[in-house]
């Protein structure tokens, strides 16, 4: 399977005060404040003595430019300027300074105030919204922001380098006001910032236009380009697929499905005319297939024929092939742990099991993006254990070999999109069952920070350590989850806020292609076995050839961390995630190795002193950590481990179900302890025999490393893995 990301494309354009340079999967058009309130009459510009006619002659190059970004997959960005219905967030300032100006001559109304299109700058109003000409299609960014300023108070800079956006495109009003102070923010971040002089005018050209461009550009580029609309529409036209007209299917014969399921493929072929239902009647053939070859991967299959009745319906729904949500048509699978209004969600565990009346959030966002659910899948019960050996349910094994482990809890995730019978699964990590699972089936597993996707309605296996995870073929396809499913969510006691602060990207130069990363010590290293220490040898000189350096780091607050989790009080709270008395109440009807592992808590009488130590180790193996990943020159970027020292075979887990287990754990466990950040990623396959030390072993296995960094890295991680994915399918290629 090739990389969905492939060898970067460089485009130019003549600037001033030289040509401007750029990629466009890293750059973003940002479209500046193009609402009625400063476009139309009776506005809140028109009322403050705005010239109409001149920002409206930036209406029609905008939408040029918007039609070449679009065609050209750029990302799009839409900013409106408003505030909040009580006003809360803005200065006494903004509100009167004009109209309190001595023998001011214009309307007295101010910013809240009551006009034609309804309150004046105010968040939900019709006036506060984008021009029709205009309008964002689904799944592109709208920014209200509070200010003139695109970067103040939102987190837009966030949402940028979560996509990997180094470079920006800026065109709207006003010119002098809004359109500059972006730039010149933007500018401060690091950005690559290109103005379009006809796509950008103000309230009165004539005294400011050129003067505001002419800063922009003054002194070599002091804060970006500028540049004309028709060479960037020379360049980027190309790149535009056929059209068709909206509301019709194209006219050629429906696309036929190819059996690609990466989500920016899938992507692709939907808007080129491929049927979601073609889609869906492969992947239950596919599906009905591997039964013969695993059949332990589902706990529920949603029947064939309401999948198509949810395909047909996205059909109807969605007429335009050029304005999808971003997941639309996309099949994915859910780990029997997450609840789905109607469907029960057992854990692996029947005394457990309860039918929901709510899904949970994650669930909800999913589908309403235009997600296929296809099914519900096995996982260690209780979601305790990384082996994948623990459930009533059976025992699924890798898509690689039918003798070794699929790793667990997410068993049946990892197994349902490493055979490629879904494009994602919705999953959990706790202690590394987001990341061990996807590493042994060849897949990507993404663990974001804690707290920045919701968690209600996922039935937890130790609350203050739970997150969901993210299984996808790419780290393309993760990020773009991502994406959809991050929010704080007011209703979950762990969510953490909108976040406040980003550190400055590198778009340019040497720092943007060089990073520092850590390894374990060697002594660490000694756990795995040989042809992991090999694997992972040849991965630290991938991101060395990547411009990866190799810088000394601290081992010793992962390490005491990860400690913390098993052999401390913490694995107490499994317990108390469970009702009282859970453990004696249906002692028969759980899992053996599941009973040996709680009453192993229950024997060892913590107490709340024990417990609080644990709880003070924890906050300062956290702050050592955070040292580790720090914003200086001391500070590296990754963290980078293999995802798991071995990859045991079923039999041999059976055989000593609690040491195998915990020994798989070793660069995972500390993962939520320290409130990091991870995502595992394929690095290449092995011979059986190399593990097995049998020569008439045939096949091979999956080696996976897993990228850590700091709590809410996320994003500088994923483009850093990302990289390393697309040198290793280069390789692929080479080879």
């Amino acid at each position: 399977m090739s990389s969905a990301v492939d060898h970067p494309l460089v485009l130019s354009v003549d600037a001033k005060p030289y040509a401007f340079s750029f990629d466009p999967k890293h750059t973003a058009l940002l479209v500046i404040d193009m609402q009625r309130d400063f476009l139309l009459a009776k506005g809140f510009g028109d009322i403050q003595g705005g010239n109409l006619e001149a920002v409206q002659a930036s209406i029609a190059p905008t939408k040029k430019l918007l039609e070449a970004c679009r065609g050209a997959g750029m990302t799009m960005v839409h900013t409106r300027e408003g505030h909040k219905a009580d006003l809360s967030d803005c200065p006494s300032s903004k509100l009167v300074r004009q109209s309190a100006a001595p023998n001011n001559a214009q309307p007295s109304l101010v910013i809240g105030d009551k006009g034609e299109m309804g309150r004046l700058l105010v968040r939900g109003e019709y006036g506060h919204d984008i021009v029709d000409e205009l309008r964002p299609f689904p799944g592109e960014m709208v920014i209200d922001k509070p200010g003139k300023g695109t970067f103040w108070n939102t987190n837009i800079l966030h949402m940028l380098k979560a996509r990997a956006i180094t470079h920006l495109i800026v065109s709207g009003v006003t010119t002098e006001c809004c359109f500059a102070t972006s730039i010149r923010e933007a500018n401060d971040r690091g950005f690559e910032c290109c103005g379009i002089e006809e796509a950008t005018s103000g309230y009165n050209d004539a005294c400011f236009k050129k003067a505001t461009l002419d800063m922009i550009h003054w002194s070599q580029g002091l804060f970006g380009f500028v540049a004309n609309l028709q060479p960037l529409l020379d360049v980027l036209t190309p790149l535009s697929p056929p059209a068709h007209p909206a509301g019709s299917t194209p006219p050629q014969t429906p696309r036929a499905f190819d059996g690609d399921l990466r989500l920016l493929s899938l992507q692709k072929a939907y808007k080129d005319g491929l049927s979601p239902v073609s889609v869906v009647e492969a992947i239950y053939d596919k599906i009905e297939a591997y039964k013969s070859i695993d059949p332990a991967v589902w706990i529920y299959l949603e029947k064939k024929e309401n999948a198509l009745e949810a395909a047909k319906a996205l059909l109807t729904k969605y007429l335009d092939r050029s304005a999808l949500p971003s997941l639309f048509g996309i099949p994915f699978s859910v780990k029997d742990s997450i609840d789905i209004a109607g469907l029960a969600t057992t854990t692996a565990c029947p005394p457990l099991a309860h039918v929901p009346s709510v899904s949970a959030v994650v669930y909800d966002k999913v589908i309403s993006e235009g997600a296929l659910f296809i099914g519900k899948t096995n996982l260690d019960q209780l979601a305790t254990g990384l082996t994948g050996c623990r459930s009533p349910y059976g025992i699924p094994h890798s898509v690689f070999h039918k003798d070794y482990i699929s790793g667990g809890s997410s068993s049946g995730s990892a197994v349902s999109v490493g055979a490629q019978l879904v494009t994602f699964s919705l999953a959990t990590d706790t202690a590394g069952s987001g990341r061990v699972p996807p590493g042994f089936n060849g897949v990507v597993g993404y663990k974001p920070t804690r707290g920045t996707l919701s968690f209600r309605g996922v039935t937890p296996a130790c609350l203050s350590l739970d997150c969901v995870s993210l299984i996808a073929l790419t780290v393309a396809d993760a990020r773009t989850l991502w994406q959809v499913l991050e929010d704080h969510d007011p209703l979950d006691p762990y969510s953490k806020p909108t976040i406040a602060f980003e550190r400055h990207i590198n778009s340019i130069g040497r720092q943007a292609k060089t990073f520092k990363f850590g390894v374990p010590p060697a002594e660490a290293l000694l756990l795995c076995s040989l042809p992991a220490r090999r694997m992972f040898n040849e991965a630290i000189r991938k991101l060395q050839d990547i411009g990866g350096v190799l810088t000394p780091t601290d081992w010793s607050p992962f390490e005491k961390a990860g400690r913390l989790l098993y052999d401390g009080t913490f694995v107490s709270e499994r317990l108390a995630s469970l009702p009282a008395d859970f453990l004696e109440r249906n002692r028969n009807a759980l899992h053996p190795v599941i009973v040996e592992l709680m009453d192993a808590v229950v024997a060892r009488q913590s107490t709340a002193v024990q417990a609080y130590r644990d709880m003070q180790a924890k906050a300062i193996y956290t702050r050592q950590a955070g040292s580790v990943f720090s914003y200086s020159a001391t500070g590296i970027d990754v963290l980078v481990v293999p995802t798991a020292p071995t990859h045991w075979k079923i039999s041999e887990v059976l055989e000593d179900p609690i040491r195998k287990n915990s020994h798989l754990g070793e660069f995972t466990h500390f993962g939520n302890v320290l409130d990091l950040c991870a995502v595992a990623v394929p690095a290449g396959t092995y011979p059986v025999k190399e593990l097995s030390g049998v020569e008439e072993d045939e096949g091979g296995l999956p080696f996976s490393i897993t990228f850590l960094s700091g709590s809410r890295l996320d994003a500088e991680m994923l483009e850093l893995a990302r990289r390393f994915e697309q040198s290793v399918e280069g390789s692929k290629k080479i080879a």
